[in-house]
């Protein structure tokens, strides 16, 4: 038996802040909680394990876990502060109907500023343990929450936000980057210009590197319309290794519609639910791993994990769900 199983298990990104992370935090108290998020993956078997994006968290915006504000408002070019005109003209826009808020107005060009993902990525580094993934928002979607006062072009501006990301990625110390995008699945027309922002920042890494893509996870439910079939031109464009798809919450049309993707693209397909507290069974997760090869065909599904991040999740729920991940991974493959 190989020592690498034909599928590998990952998680997403986000993980339940821990109650006393949120009571007392501290730089300490955020490295020590990172340590047991990568420990629980670790001793529940995950193959690739993600930090759980703990750096991010802010409680003034627990929409969105900031995976956007965390991007957007150290940039320089940006105006973090949104005033009633801002207000207006980004409601005006309609953009995106579940935020009211434009998370930032650019005025002048982006650049870094104090944006500094290496020093995070290290300290996750330092505590990980073993290869982890380090996850960042697609450009394409950060975009997307913006009130443009500058480049009077979307197309632009998208490329100006991924050329600020990509300055970012180069000589980050995980063995994977991993791309997050849930907002093109409800635009696929957008898709050639999502394809390139996004392979903007994955050409400038070296390491493996994956796109991770969802309907949307705002207060447990599905944000974007759409189905995958729309969306095989956008994902063939793309410069990866695997993809990291929700496919649990999904019908099995979009299941049948991933046998147009390119095969030099590794197939990762959601087998666990965020959306629902409902625990998986092992026997479930195995069930649901025969069944997608059965339609796509033995060997094209190279992962399995969650639909999404965890962070809406109780820990009780979350911990219980990669444990389960990985032993109906185990019992499909007869590995045990």
């Amino acid at each position: 038996m190989s020592s690498e199983p034909s599928i590998l298990t990952t998680t997403v990104g986000s993980y339940p802040i821990p109650e006393w992370l949120a009571a007392l935090p501290s730089e300490q108290a955020r490295l020590d909680a990172t340590r047991v998020v990568f420990d629980i993956q670790r001793q529940a078997g995950i193959d690739l394990a993600t930090d759980g994006e703990l750096y991010r968290f802010d409680v003034n915006h627990p929409d969105t876990n900031g995976m956007i504000e965390y991007f957007i408002r150290p940039m320089a070019g940006m105006r973090a502060q949104v005033g009633r005109s801002d207000h207006e003209a980004f409601a005006r826009m309609n953009a995106m109907r579940y935020r009211r808020k434009a998370s930032g107005v650019v005025e002048g060009p982006l650049g870094e500023g104090s944006l500094n993902l290496l020093a995070d990525c290290e300290l996750a580094a330092s505590v990980a343990g073993g290869p982890f993934k380090f996850t960042v928002t697609s450009p394409y979607m950060l975009a997307r929450t913006l009130l443009d006062r500058h480049y009077g072009d979307f197309e632009k501006l998208v490329m100006a936000v991924a050329s600020v990301l990509a300055q970012q990625v180069g000589g980050l110390p995980c063995s994977c980057l991993q791309v997050d995008e849930a907002n093109i699945p409800g635009n696929p027309s957008d898709g050639p210009m999502a394809a390139a922002a996004i392979n903007c920042v994955l050409d400038c890494f070296s390491g493996s590197r994956a796109v991770h893509l969802c309907f949307g996870n705002y207060g447990g439910q599905t944000i974007q319309r759409g189905e995958w079939r729309a969306l095989i031109d956008f994902l063939n464009r793309l410069h990866v290794d695997h993809l990291v798809l929700e496919m649990a919450h999904r019908r099995h049309a979009d299941l049948e519609a991933l046998r147009d993707v390119d095969p030099r693209i590794r197939l990762g397909i959601g087998v666990v639910d965020v959306k629902v507290n409902q625990v998986e069974t092992p026997e479930q997760i195995a069930g649901t791993l025969e069944r997608a090869e059965s339609v796509l065909g033995r060997g094209r599904v190279g992962w399995i994990h969650p639909d999404c991040g965890f962070w809406m999740l109780r820990r009780s729920v979350a911990d219980r769900k990669i444990a389960a991940l990985c032993k109906g991974r185990d019992l499909y493959l007869g590995r045990g």
